[in-house]
C-alpha cells in the first residue's frame, strides 16, 4: 500500500524532480521571490521553510546539511543571512500570492516570496 504517498510528481521520476525542486528552490533564495506555477509554488513552500528553520541555527552540521541540500555553499550563506531576520518567527516565512492563469496553457500562476 501506498499511504502518504501524495507528492506532486510533475511528470517526472525520482531523480530529475529532486534536482527541479533544488533549482526551484535555490533560485527562490537567490532571487527573494520567484513567479511559477501554483503547484509548483505549494510543493516548494515546506521544503524551502524546512531548509530555513535549519538555517536559524546555523551550526556547522547544519551549515554542511544546507550545502548539501541546496548543492552551493554560496546559496546556503545567502539563506542563513535570510535565516537572521527571522528569528522570533515561529514559522510561515513564505507567502504565496495567486495570479490568473497563463496565456499559453492557462496554467495556474503564482509568486512565491519571503515574508517580510
Amino acid at each position: 500500500m501506498r499511504h502518504g504517498d501524495h507528492n506532486r510528481k510533475f511528470g517526472r521520476r525520482k531523480g530529475p524532480r529532486r534536482a527541479f525542486l533544488k533549482s526551484l528552490s535555490r533560485n527562490l533564495v537567490l532571487h527573494g521571490r520567484i513567479k511559477t506555477t501554483e503547484a509548483r509554488a505549494k510543493e516548494l513552500r515546506p521544503l524551502v521553510e524546512k531548509l530555513l528553520t535549519k538555517a536559524r541555527r546555523a551550526t556547522l552540521a547544519n551549515r554542511r546539511a544546507l550545502i548539501s541540500q541546496l548543492g552551493d555553499a554560496r546559496v546556503a550563506g545567502k539563506l542563513i543571512k535570510t535565516a537572521e531576520s527571522y528569528k522570533e518567527r515561529a514559522g510561515g516565512y513564505l507567502r504565496i500570492t495567486k495570479m490568473g492563469p497563463r496565456k499559453g496553457d492557462a496554467a495556474l500562476m503564482a509568486v512565491i516570496e519571503f515574508v517580510k
